[in-house]
């Protein structure tokens, strides 16, 4: 199955969507969702077309990479940057500059983060209630 790889970056009016390996493929939103929908929906109108691309033809899977930035702020409702201290072990000062664009995180940051959230995920999914 081919992955299609889409960019979810957050810019002044709202946030934009982009396939990182199909140029095709756009989408924008006021919210990450409306983004998602409607890349959706750009994905379903060049499958209605002649010219469609052969990666949309087969089975795909949609994969959602976020930059930094984004993602803090997407996720900023549900978590603090208390608890994103707690769980990566970045102080909060620094995800605060991190989450406003004031600084980027080297490499090692963004995979400290990403692991960090992986790792909670999979705790989440082994929890029974």
């Amino acid at each position: 199955m081919k992955s299609i790889k889409i960019i979810i970056e957050k810019n002044d009016d709202g946030f934009w969507g982009y396939s990182e390996n199909e140029r095709a493929i756009v989408g924008g939103g006021d919210t990450v969702q409306d983004c998602k929908q409607d890349i959706l929906d750009c994905i379903e109108t060049l499958r209605e077309l002649n010219s469609c691309p052969q990666s949309l033809k087969g089975d795909y899977e949609l994969v959602y990479k976020f930059d930094t930035i984004s993602l803090l702020n997407y996720y900023k409702g549900i978590f603090t940057n208390s608890a994103l201290e707690k769980i990566t072990g970045i102080n909060q000062k620094q995800l605060q500059h991190y989450s406003t664009g004031h600084r980027k995180p080297r490499v090692e940051q963004r995979e400290k983060i990403e692991n960090a959230l992986h790792s909670l995920g999979k705790e989440l999914l082994a929890v029974e209630l």
